[in-house]
Formats: C-alpha cells, sequence, structure tokens
C-alpha cells in the first residue's frame, strides 16, 4: 500500500498504489524558490518530532517525493473473541468484514493529523528543518461509491489549519504535501476488494501484547501506470507494485500493524515541456517504505474503545540528476466524535 505523499499517496494506497510527487525543477530555475523558502525556514521551531533533530539549511534545489500515506482510520469495535480459523479464506472473509464496519461508522470520527516532512541525507540523518503541517482529517465511506476495478473505494479527507504555525495560505501547497483527499489505505481489505491482492499466512507474533495473524500481501491490479504532471509536480500512480505485511488481532481480526513497501524499483521519462536546464530527463523511484501502527482510544457517550491509526512512517529516495531521501511522519491525536443534527422550527 503504497502511497507516495506528495505524494506518492503510499499510503494513498499504502497497499497497492504509488502516488508519488516530485518537484522537477532545474537548479537554476529553483534559486527564486529555494530562496523563499529558505526564508520561511527560518521561521521554523525546533519543534520536530521525537529522533527528528533540526540541522542548518541549505539552500538548494530539490526533487522530492513523499509519501503520504494516508492517514486512515480504522476501528476495534466491540466484539467477542473468536478462535484461530484454520481456514484461511475465512480469515480473509472475517478481516474484510470488520474494516467494513468500521467505515460504516467512520464518518462520525474525526482528528488531528500533523505531518513533518524531512529531508535526508546520504547517511539518513536529517537535513534542514522540516516543514511542518497540521490537517482536520476525516473518513469518507459510501460503499456504492466504486473504483477503476469496481471495489468500494473509501477517502481520506484532510482540512488544512497550520503550515510552519501559520494559517496556510491557498496559493501555497508544497509538492510533498499530503493530498486534500486521498485513498484510505485499508480500502484494499474491504470484501469487493480481495481480490486486487494475493494474501498468503505468515505465521503468528506478539504485538503491543497482543496475540496477531501474520498475513502477507502483494498487489495483483492490472491497471496502467497513471501519470500526471501539475506546473513543477508530478502524480504515479502504480497499482499492484506494492507488497507487504499485516498484523491482525487474533481474536477480534481488527488491523494492528500494517508495512508496505515498493516492489522494486520504478522508472519514467520527463516529458519535453517539463525539462529545464540541470534537469534529469528521467527519474527512478528506489524506495518507498511505509508503516502505520493502530492504538486503542476510547470514547464516552456511548462508551467504546476503537483502534485508530497512531502514526505512520515514511521513507523514500527517489534518484534523478541527484538521488533525493525524505521521511515524512504522521502522527493523529485529538480523536473525536462529532454528529450532524436537524431540527423542525415552526
Amino acid at each position: 500500500m503504497l502511497a507516495v505523499a506528495a505524494q506518492l499517496d503510499l499510503v494513498a494506497r499504502l497497499l497497492a498504489v504509488i502516488a508519488a510527487v516530485l518537484p522537477v525543477r532545474a537548479v537554476r530555475g529553483d534559486q527564486a524558490l529555494t530562496h523563499r523558502m529558505g526564508a520561511l525556514h527560518t521561521r521554523f521551531s525546533h519543534n520536530a518530532p521525537p529522533r527528528q533533530h533540526s540541522t542548518p539549511i541549505r539552500r538548494r534545489a530539490a526533487i522530492r517525493l513523499s509519501c503520504a500515506v494516508i492517514g486512515g482510520v480504522f476501528a476495534c469495535l466491540p466484539a467477542n473473541a473468536h478462535p484461530l480459523q484454520p481456514d484461511f479464506t475465512e480469515t480473509l472473509a472475517r478481516i474484510a468484514h470488520r474494516v467494513e464496519q468500521w467505515y460504516a461508522r467512520a464518518a462520525s470520527i474525526v482528528s488531528t493529523e500533523n505531518v513533518w516532512i524531512q529531508t535526508l541525507r546520504a547517511d539518513m540523518t536529517p537535513d534542514d528543518f522540516p516543514r511542518r503541517l497540521a490537517f482536520e482529517l476525516r473518513v469518507d465511506w459510501d460503499p456504492s461509491r466504486t473504483g477503476p476495478a469496481s471495489g468500494a473505494i473509501a477517502n481520506i479527507l484532510r482540512e488544512p489549519l497550520r503550515v510552519d504555525g501559520r494559517r496556510p495560505a491557498a496559493d501555497d501547497p508544497g509538492c510533498m504535501d499530503p493530498k486534500p483527499v486521498s485513498p484510505e489505505p485499508l480500502g484494499m481489505l474491504l470484501p469487493t476488494r480481495l481480490a486486487e491482492s494475493e494474501f498468503t499466512p505468515a505465521g503468528t507474533a506478539r504485538i503491543d501484547g497482543r496475540a496477531a495473524l501474520l498475513i502477507d500481501y502483494r498487489g495483483l491490479a492490472s491497471l496502467p501506470e497513471e501519470i500526471t504532471w501539475t506546473k513543477e509536480c508530478v502524480s504515479l500512480m502504480l497499482p499492484g507494485r506494492s507488497r507487504g505485511r499485516i498484523w491482525v488481532d487474533a481474536e477480534t481480526f481488527d488491523v494492528l500493524r500494517m508495512d508496505d513497501r515498493l516492489v522494486g524499483t520504478f522508472s519514467f521519462d520527463v516529458p519535453r515541456e517539463h525539462i529545464r536546464r540541470g534537469a534529469a530527463r528521467s527519474m527512478i523511484v528506489e524506495r518507498a517504505d511505509s508503516s502505520i501502527r493502530y492504538r486503542r482510544v476510547a470514547f464516552a457517550d456511548p462508551a467504546e474503545t476503537l483502534l485508530l491509526p497512531a502514526s505512520i512512517e515514511t521513507v523514500t529516495v527517489i534518484r534523478g540528476a541527484s538521488t533525493q531521501r525524505t521521511r515524512i511522519t504522521q502522527r493523529f491525536s485529538d480523536y473525536r466524535r462529532f454528529i450532524t443534527a436537524g431540527r423542525i422550527v415552526d
């Protein structure tokens, strides 16, 4: 479920789709923007996520790729314990049913998503200050709506709150910023979409004190790649090019963790009209890894505990005129319900 954020919306599908976004400016042509971004960086604070240490800013053009995965919301609905199923097909059916149950209720949950976009050096240590974003996030689910392969789809909807501590400007979206609408990563587990991937049992383990079933998967989608250019950014949709592992609660059949990675590499040419002096004529996505972890969140009225995303960590590497490395950290907090209501006025 790769989603390249800015997206390789690796997490657009973190589960079988890569959505990548890369600016492709020439070094000379990007000097003005780099100077402007440098001015913004000087106003950054040092509150990057733990283990993310800021370093002095380097003003240079960059080809950026990110994985925005898409932060999805996944709930652990109240359920009785179930024995391990020897029939793997039945196990997949139970997992799919749990995903579908939660999507039916997800429209009543909203959260705050904080995102740090950090460029990396060759040794994978931070380079420059991170770009910091905040969104209000919720899941949009309509079981009657289907995608290109006729499977039901669920989306993540984002409303921007802050960019580097300030109100976001309408004309200042970054190529690597999470998209306003992106695929919810667990959608691949819906009953009508199980055929898009191949699943195999991979044993058992314990995670966060829970017994878990391990399930490996690889994408089987046969849809063609989609490459879309928008000004200086490009989005890639690469169905069937991901492989990963899912940790599933052995009692409730809820997803506890999901890891995803790009299979092999993917290269593509830069159209003539987008090539600038000093820019590469082709690009290669060498790495796109993502990991989603979930945690239990308690709600009242009614009282229940839901399993919701805690964090997403994504690392991408792309080679063009130079090799660029990016880490995106997404953290979710302030989960709350919102309820719409109406009344009749005489």
